[in-house]
């Protein structure tokens, strides 16, 4: 009896503790299907309708744009001849009429001596000239007191008087060659100077191409030595595509980032838009330009900045997402979630528009909820 009792005793608690697992498993699945209920009715609220609020909205053109210094100047060499020394480095800041190199100036100065020689001699010969021009007026002078008195012939008159004249033409002729010496010494002098290669601007040595020693030929094309920018002020070249330049308008500010600081805004006015188009594989861009101050220097020649163009703002006004509008032909149509009552379908006026909201002037008030996304085909 008691062994019998011993077995009955341990088949039961088996018993209890199926029933307790069974148990356990139906108050875990009961949990699970509250908690599946629960997440069900929060995403079918979610998804019900997006409320229409009101809000700030920015109409915007976006574009990609390249900087560039607003003034800049290729600096090169006005005469030939070997570069003889070069005072400047890439990246130094100038100012107007600083020494930037120098070219051999031999050649130049020989010219400028001869031309000073020629005109000193000219100038010794003018004197001559003047002085015997000077005798022979005293000469006529004299034969013209005889004549009066009749003490002197026709003959030695009309001698005095053609040597006057000869004295003055020959005056003339070699003031006339003075003249001509004098430019060309100021031709061959400015020439000399030219040796002196100076900054035309104030600015910042961008470029260097040329090399001390190197020998440059004027003569067949003006050879570029360097490049000075004026970095204060730099030029935005914004591409622009051509559905986007009818919104764009003069003085019109833009702002924009740059790759290697996102987060930084710089801004200025449109100055230009280039009646000229660049056609890149079928799509037609037109450059727009604006400027931004650069005092700090932060902005560099052809990084990459990430334009935009303020188009318009409004404030305080009625915002519905983009992904809630449906466009049926010409017309703009949402999807109006009205809860117990269903959902009716609206058309309705848009006004500006950014990248995830519209502004909606007409067909739907404050406070009611569109349906994002939705299908208006069954409707």
């Amino acid at each position: 009896m008691r062994r019998r009792g011993w077995r009955h005793s341990i088949v039961k608690r088996k018993h209890v503790r199926i029933a307790l697992f069974a148990v356990s498993l139906g108050v875990l699945a009961i949990g699970a299907i509250f908690a599946y209920g629960r997440s069900g009715s929060a995403a079918a609220l979610t998804n019900a309708g997006h409320a229409i609020a009101l809000g700030d909205i920015t109409e915007t053109v976006t574009a990609t744009g390249t900087l560039q210094p607003k003034n800049s100047v290729d600096v090169g060499a006005q005469v030939s001849g070997q570069l003889k020394a070069i005072h400047v480095e890439i990246g130094q800041n100038v100012s107007v009429g600083d020494l930037l190199a120098e070219i051999d100036p031999t050649i130049m100065k020989t010219k400028v001596e001869a031309s000073r020689g020629q005109l000193a001699a000219l100038r010794a010969q003018l004197r001559d000239r003047q002085s015997q021009a000077r005798l022979s007026e005293i000469i006529f002078e004299r034969q013209e007191r005889l004549k009066r008195l009749r003490a002197t012939s026709d003959e030695s008159y009309e001698s005095a008087d053609a040597s006057v004249r000869s004295s003055l033409a020959q005056v003339d002729m070699v003031q006339a060659q003075i003249t001509q010496v004098e430019s060309s010494l100021r031709g061959e002098e400015a020439m000399l100077d030219y040796t002196n290669i100076r900054a035309p601007i104030s600015g910042t040595i961008v470029s260097l191409p040329a090399r001390a020693g190197q020998t440059v030929i004027a003569s067949q094309q003006a050879p570029l030595l360097m490049r000075i920018s004026d970095l204060s002020t730099m030029t935005v070249l914004t591409q622009v595509s051509e559905a986007d330049v009818p919104f764009l308008r003069i003085g019109q500010r833009g702002q924009f980032s740059t790759l290697g600081r996102p987060g930084r805004q710089w801004s200025g006015a449109l100055r230009q838009v280039l009646p000229t188009p660049e056609v890149v594989n079928s799509v037609v861009l037109y450059t727009a330009l604006f400027d931004v101050s650069n005092h700090s220097q932060e902005l560099l020649p052809q990084m990459t900045a990430q334009v935009i163009f303020i188009v318009g703002e409004s404030k305080n006004v009625p915002l519905i997402p983009k992904s809630a509008i449906v466009r049926k032909g010409r017309a703009n149509m949402v999807l109006v979630d009205r809860r117990e009552m269903g959902t009716e379908v609206r058309e309705v006026s848009i006004g500006r528009q950014d990248r995830e909201h519209a502004e909606v002037t007409r067909g739907v008030a404050v406070g009611e909820r569109v349906i994002n996304r939705p299908t208006l085909s069954d409707r």
